[in-house]
């Protein structure tokens, strides 16, 4: 399997002879107006595509959208994407993204895709009021790997593992938060809990966006067997 990581949640997958292009976020750096309601008002992206935004989108099988908040399926990304290949999504996103003329096909529980088996997850965007405000949102399975997407540690997460028994985790562990209510993904002790379970965890969604204040640096001291890549690494992973 080879993971590259884009730019924040942005993934290109390798994997079952497959090219997949998760939750893209495409737009230039600083497109976009801080998020409402956060501590650091700078423009996001707050960091740039490390390769052409058309490039990202090229050859691919497939794409998987978890959700469709912005820094997770942007305005240049629903320009760009090839209208020609599965666009996989919670049942939620199924008719927006029909209506943008790509392929959408919403996986209730899984379906089996050219031999590749591929689950949808639950996830909680936060706690209390702000995660009911931010929901839907889903993760994937895809073989024996787990994309958790927009969630915090909670049970879900858990019985999410327990059942699939991932090889690889990939955590959305940027720490975002808005100015009240606490964390809305992953800190350092939700992807403590996950790396205790999986055997490799990869950490992304780090420094692309105004109120993501976790570090890559942070999490690489906390837990140093986390996979922390750079925006444009590829990891190898057996």
């Amino acid at each position: 399997m080879e993971l590259t990581l884009v730019r924040n949640a942005t993934l290109l997958l390798e994997l079952a002879g497959k090219r997949v292009l998760v939750d893209p976020m495409l737009d230039d750096e600083g497109a976009r107006p801080p998020i409402e309601g956060t501590r650091n008002p700078v423009p996001n992206p707050t960091a740039p595509l490390p390769m052409p935004a058309e490039e990202v989108v090229a050859g691919l099988d497939a794409v998987i959208v978890t959700h469709r908040h912005r820094d997770h399926l942007d305005g240049t990304a629903e320009e760009l994407l090839p209208r020609d290949v599965p666009v996989f999504c919670q049942p939620e996103d199924d008719d927006a993204l029909r209506e943008l003329g790509v392929d959408a096909r919403a996986v209730d529980d899984e379906v089996d895709w050219g031999g590749l088996r591929i689950v949808r997850t639950p996830g909680r965007h936060g706690t209390g009021p702000i995660a009911d405000a931010l929901a839907p949102v889903s993760g994937f399975v895809l073989g024996g790997l787990y994309i958790a997407g927009d969630t915090v540690w909670y049970e879900g997460v858990e019985a999410t593992i327990e059942r699939h028994q991932p090889r690889v985790a990939v955590v959305n562990a940027g720490g975002a938060e808005f100015a009240e209510g606490g964390l809305i993904i992953m800190g350092i002790d939700d992807v403590r809990e996950v790396a205790a379970r999986v055997p490799t965890v990869v950490a992304v969604h780090l420094e692309a966006l105004n109120h993501c204040y976790l570090t890559r640096a942070a999490i690489r001291a906390s837990l140093p067997d986390v996979l922390v890549p750079a925006d444009g690494e590829t990891l190898e992973i057996a």
